[in-house]
């Protein structure tokens, strides 16, 4: 783990895998919650952990380098349940790298238990990680200029859902009428990190 100091009162925490970034996040709002840390910010994302408005960033690093992280602990907050359809138009491409049938590729990831990692790209746009790694797919060689709101993808180890219309290249294998992102709800992402997340397959 190592921590860069980002101008005179953030550190940027760099840690070796995506698990290890949602252990250190979940200790960071612990500790926070408990008032043994005052930061304002902790933002999540694939190997780091970015604190923003600490009081003394310098004393925080060097408690970080000697710190051994925790297990992730368990969702602290109910499941969300995502209903999807799964007609996405790679469907069929991903369950051919699966060496798989379509309908077992949904059966696969509708018994997976994800959690959101981290979340950016487009507001309410969350990257969940639960897939066991065997099941990582790339990215589409050209991707598309736009990938329509509601679109359930694989690329990497992570799954998403885009919240709005948007140019994308991961594989879609679905689609769900769950709104990610609604400026009138409080909060207004569905999804945040650490949220424990379902999907539910429902009928096209």
């Amino acid at each position: 783990m190592r921590a860069l100091p980002v101008g005179d009162r953030a550190l940027l925490v760099e840690v070796s895998t995506d698990e290890e970034a949602q252990a250190l996040h979940a200790d960071l709002l612990r500790r926070r919650a408990e008032g043994s840390l005052s930061v304002r910010e902790i933002v999540p994302a694939a190997r780091t952990v970015l604190l923003d408005g600490l009081d003394d960033p310098s004393r925080l690093a060097a408690q970080l380098s000697v710190t051994r992280l925790p297990p992730v602990p368990p969702p602290a907050q109910e499941v969300v349940e995502i209903a999807v359809r799964y007609d996405g138009p790679d469907l069929a491409d991903v369950a051919e790298l699966w060496g798989v049938s379509p309908d077992e590729v949904a059966r696969i990831h509708a018994a997976a238990e994800f959690r959101v990692a981290f979340c950016g790209f487009a507001p309410g746009f969350g990257y969940l990680t639960g897939l066991p790694a065997r099941y990582g797919v790339p990215r589409r060689a050209t991707p598309r200029t736009t990938v329509p709101a509601g679109s359930v993808g694989l690329a990497g180890p992570y799954t998403g859902v885009y919240p709005r219309s948007s140019p994308g290249g991961w594989q879609l294998i679905g689609t769900t009428d769950a709104v990610l992102w609604d400026h009138a709800r409080v909060p207004a992402a569905l999804l945040s990190p650490g949220t424990p997340v379902r999907f539910v397959p429902v009928d096209s």
